[in-house]
């Protein structure tokens, strides 16, 4: 049996298919020099035609670019960090530019291992990202000789930094919760020595009429229904909506209100943070909850950081991108269209 070899495509071959020069075929693929729109156009459709694949190391030389990008999180099961980085890639795909993940799992040495890995990479610029927006990032990122960008983390004022508004989201779920007639709303949260805790809390807060009640615990389950027993416990006028910190919060209060012989939504509305779907869209009934638009915060960093690396200028300081509300069946309200 005759064996059939497919020769590696060159950049001759383009050209001359094309009906350029060289010169003019390197030019319009990587858009440097004085190349028409149209010529551009026609070298880079008969390159994909023929299936030409630009050399990553000539590329790199010409450019004095890796086209490539770190990016260092915590977050050892990705639930924040997988959703970031598709949005980072995202953003990348179309410049021709891959993105390094390296998770350090808290481990300083294990951080400053791999950024020393990603250096000697000669990556064009870190994303860093985290679980926590008070979380704080690696000393060595604050001197490096590429652009940093944070995302779900709060950098230095003369980095950019992306963070979702957590303050705004809050504000949606109480909203959402006020206009369908709810007035007895308690807010049961995570941990008080979390930033983002604070602040949905405080919003919560001025947002109810009444005295707002916050319980602070844990991010799990568990908190959620030992509150929500606590909570229906303590006498006198019962709530009528919980607004919770997080999904897992809100999955183990629709328990505990199922366990208590009443009903969600008609006994008690609840609605969640995050929109975490493998909880919010099995939980019974489907979980109302807060959006942070993990996805948007990723593609914003990969463009700042791409607009970095090409030396353009762009604004500094912390960046608060809006939330969503995915509306579901716990609050009463039927459907999934999400509120900004």
């Amino acid at each position: 049996m005759r064996k059939i070899f497919h020769r590696r495509r060159t950049l001759r071959d383009v050209a001359l298919a094309a009906g350029v020069s060289i010169s003019t075929a390197s030019n319009a693929l990587n858009e440097t020099g004085r190349v028409n729109i149209e010529t551009r156009d026609k070298v880079k459709r008969i390159a994909q035609e023929i299936g030409f694949l630009p050399n990553a190391l000539a590329r790199s030389l010409l450019s004095k670019r890796s086209f490539t990008i770190g990016m260092i999180t915590n977050d050892t099961y990705g639930r924040l960090t997988l959703p970031m980085a598709a949005g980072v890639s995202e953003a990348l795909v179309d410049h021709g530019i891959s993105v390094f993940l390296c998770a350090t799992n808290n481990d300083q040495r294990l951080a400053t291992s791999h950024l020393q890995a990603l250096l000697e990479k000669q990556v064009d610029g870190i994303i860093f990202t985290a679980t926590r927006l008070d979380l704080e990032p690696p000393v060595e990122l604050l001197n490096l000789p590429i652009p940093v960008v944070y995302v779900f983390a709060q950098g230095p004022n003369q980095n950019v930094s992306f963070v979702p508004d957590d303050a705004q989201g809050a504000r949606l779920a109480v909203t959402h919760l006020k206009r369908l007639g709810y007035s007895r709303i308690v807010h049961i949260t995570g941990p008080q020595d979390y930033l983002a805790a604070r602040i949905r809390a405080e919003t919560y807060r001025e947002s109810c009429d009444r005295s707002p009640e916050v319980f602070f615990g844990d991010w799990s389950e568990d908190w959620g229904y030992v509150a929500t027993e606590k909570v229906f416990s303590q006498g006198g006028k019962q709530p009528d909506a919980i607004f919770c910190g997080s999904d897992e919060i809100a999955r183990g209060v629709i328990d505990a209100v199922r366990d208590l012989d009443l009903s969600v939504p008609n006994d008690v509305a609840v609605v969640g943070f995050d929109n975490w779907e493998v909880i919010s869209r099995q939980t019974r009934p489907p979980l109302t909850t807060v959006d942070m638009e993990l996805k948007e915060l990723g593609r914003q960093a990969g463009l700042a950081i791409l607009a970095l690396t090409r030396d353009e200028a762009i604004d500094t300081g912390i960046q608060r991108l809006s939330c969503s509300l995915v509306v579901r069946e716990s609050c009463g309200a039927e459907g999934s269209h999400p509120q900004v």
